[in-house]
């Protein structure tokens, strides 16, 4: 063991230093929670803080079962209608979900759903009634939560349906099995052993959900410990009930991620081909995908698209003069880039040390080696653990006692947030495909004796490019609209465009709220949907070749 260590210690040391240290940063805020909590009791728990917890799992529990429901009936259409019209347009679209800065997502359903909302609108022009305010509350956290998480489930089944074989779909179109046989026997298998791990993840994004329940929520009633939090420092600066609800919080958030790094990561990167099946659905089956197909996503796409016409209708010049703006701007996008390397960096190291354990020709994941491995996945997942709040929460105690500018240190907050938030889904990405690669060149690259930057250079960068580029998008886009640790620090000196809107929509000032959500979004999905097209240019120009 010891031996197989220091063979692959230039690989291998960095991504565990990388993992200490972000176990330790992790110790460090907990400890700073621990000191300040001092002499308060988290036990027994009051009846607004057991009301807080059982609104928040009793929410998360029901967003991620209808999460999955859909995205595996989408996920199952999706894999059945290859031919369906601008079908890579349609996958693409419901992969930018990932990023959708959810503060849009809520100013986009407030104007389709809400009480002068389109739905309500056209309503009472066919029947004179409306169907009343349920955007806000349950209804339309539900409603939020499942536009977002529903997307997120249906990519991740998507693989798990295009790996499977189409021998066995030959075998069971031979055996004459209707689609619901197919589905128990044959699909079922292959897709049932993904669900923990995305259900667990999409548990977690609702469990500490910030953004939608503070706007949506409505009233203190469908309050969730997240935005709990947030009341207790930024309004109420409650610190003893902030840091027992941070207490609660944490201790349910890191069980999950235990359980979750401890499972297998997901199906990325074993898609067989784009093939097409050679023989056509029923016709009922066929209707039945293409108006799942056509229905989600006009769903989708509504709620994006009022942001769009509302943001047209604003003073968008009038908008680009003021200081404000200019300065939350300026700010949203060099942190962005700064989060983007950073996780790139981070994902590399991290994920190279990851495959050394378990794989046939280097350290055997047993003992040692696996108390390694998921001491390297937990790192990697502390975001799930640690939500953005409790992190902000951490920071603002260490600068109230260390001293120092608040406007630095909520900078630093801001960084170490996004680039823990990015991490889980850059692993989820940047391991099974550096785990191919060791597969298909260790025994290559070991009998020639090449050296670590020679293997990268001739067998990992011509591999890894697509997904460095798309992880660097993706950290880059969440980065960018993502309203956690800036909800405790934002003020005139540190702002960022998600904390601008934010500030606009409390204040009723909704025309220029539209406005800085159009700029916002066409940030996003251009830094998103350019990667990736730009991926598919230089795929197509090297297979021209």
């Amino acid at each position: 063991m010891l031996q197989q260590l220091w063979r692959f210690r230039i690989t291998l040391w960095p991504g565990l230093i990388v993992a200490v240290l972000l176990l330790g940063f992790a110790g460090v805020l907990f400890g700073t929670l621990y000191h300040e909590a001092g002499g308060i009791a988290l036990f027994p728990i009051n009846d607004r803080i057991l009301s807080l917890l059982k609104f928040t799992l009793f929410q998360a529990t029901l967003s991620t079962l209808l999460s999955l429901l859909l995205g595996l009936l989408l996920s199952w259409s999706l894999a059945h209608q290859p031919r369906f019209c601008c079908r890579g347009i349609v996958v693409a679209l419901f992969g930018s979900s990932l990023v959708l800065p959810s503060l849009i997502v809520a100013f986009g359903i407030i104007t389709v759903l809400g009480n002068h909302g389109w739905l309500n609108q056209l309503a009472r022009l066919l029947t004179g009634h409306t169907f009343g305010s349920y955007v806000y509350g349950l209804s339309g956290i539900l409603i939020a939560h499942v536009y977002l998480n529903a997307s997120f489930a249906s990519l991740g089944l998507l693989r798990a349906f295009e790996s499977i074989p189409v021998e066995k779909y030959r075998l069971s179109a031979s055996l004459g099995l209707s689609p619901w046989q197919r589905f128990r026997t044959l699909e079922w298998v292959a897709i049932h052993s993904t669900l923990p791990r995305i259900g667990i993840t999409i548990f977690l994004l609702c469990f500490s959900s910030f953004a939608i329940v503070l706007l949506l929520g409505g009233s203190p009633a469908y309050n969730t410990l997240e935005v709990a939090i947030y009341e207790a420092v930024r309004i109420d600066f409650d610190l003893p009930a902030a840091l027992q609800i941070a207490a609660i919080q944490l201790m349910i958030s890191i069980l999950l991620v235990l359980v979750a790094s401890g499972m297998p990561q997901g199906l990325n990167n074993l898609k067989q081909s784009s093939r097409l099946v050679p023989w056509p659905e029923t016709r009922k089956t066929a209707l039945l995908q293409r108006s799942t197909i056509l229905l989600l996503s006009v769903m989708y796409l509504l709620p994006l698209i009022a942001v769009v016409l509302d943001g047209l209708h604003a003073d968008l010049a009038h908008l680009f003069s003021r200081p404000l703006f200019l300065r939350s701007m300026g700010m949203s996008l060099g942190i962005a880039a700064i989060s983007a390397v950073l996780t790139v960096v981070f994902s590399l190291m991290l994920a190279d040390a990851r495959r050394h354990f378990g794989l046939p020709l280097r350290i055997v994941e047993r003992g040692m080696g696996r108390l390694f491995g998921l001491l390297i996945a937990f790192s990697g997942n502390l975001y799930l653990a640690v939500p953005s709040l409790i992190m902000g929460l951490g920071f603002f105690l260490i600068a109230r006692d260390m001293g120092g500018s608040m406007t630095s240190w909520g900078i630093v907050a801001i960084l170490s947030a996004n680039l823990l938030m990015s991490l889980p889904f850059a692993l989820a990405i940047m391991i099974p495909a550096m785990e191919k690669t060791a597969r298909r060149y260790d025994k290559l690259s070991f009998s020639l004796g090449l050296s670590p930057l020679q293997r990268w250079r001739y067998a990992e960068w011509p591999y890894l490019r697509r997904s460095i580029g798309y992880i660097a998008a993706l950290s880059f886009s969440l980065s960018l609209g993502d309203l956690g640790v800036i909800a405790l620090f934002g003020n005139q000196e540190i702002t960022t465009l998600p904390w601008y809107l934010y500030q606009l929509m409390g204040s009723y000032r909704t025309t220029d709220a539209a406005g800085v959500a159009l700029v916002l979004l066409v940030l996003v999905f251009g830094v998103f949907f350019a990667v990736q097209y730009g991926d598919n240019e230089t795929k197509e120009s090297h297979a021209a070749r």
